[in-house]
């Protein structure tokens, strides 16, 4: 499985990117997908995924609102829509497939992960 993020950019505070994932190796109807995002000096955290069992998705509560995560199967491509960007939401944002999508499993527990795209929220 080989992912890879892409979207990632600098854009100023209530701004907008899309992040996207593609890969190969893996079929989206067969996989949970998960975003996650570290910042400088902090542990990696889920901000958000989508279960192939229910689809259920869940977010952070400190994105709840304003990201939203999709996929396109027949792309084989999933994204991540963030707005209303705050520096706060800084960070390397990561990719990754096949891991719990649960409400209580927010670590980074994903078997296979991307290598990150850089977004940066500042005035």
């Amino acid at each position: 499985v080989q992912l890879q993020a892409s979207g990632g950019g600098s854009v100023q505070p209530g701004g907008s990117l899309r992040l996207s994932c593609s890969g190969s190796g893996f079929t989206l109807d067969d996989v949970n997908i998960g975003w996650f995002r570290q910042a400088p000096g902090k542990e990696r955290e889920r901000v958000s995924c989508l279960s192939i069992h229910d689809g259920m998705t869940y977010y952070a509560d400190s994105v709840k609102g304003r990201f939203t995560i999709s996929r396109d199967n027949a792309k084989n491509t999933f994204y991540l829509q963030t707005n209303s960007l705050k520096p706060e939401d800084t960070a390397v944002y990561y990719c990754a497939t096949d891991g719990p999508c649960l409400l209580g499993v927010i670590g980074p527990v994903f078997d296979y992960w991307g290598r990150g795209t850089l977004v940066t929220v500042s005035s």
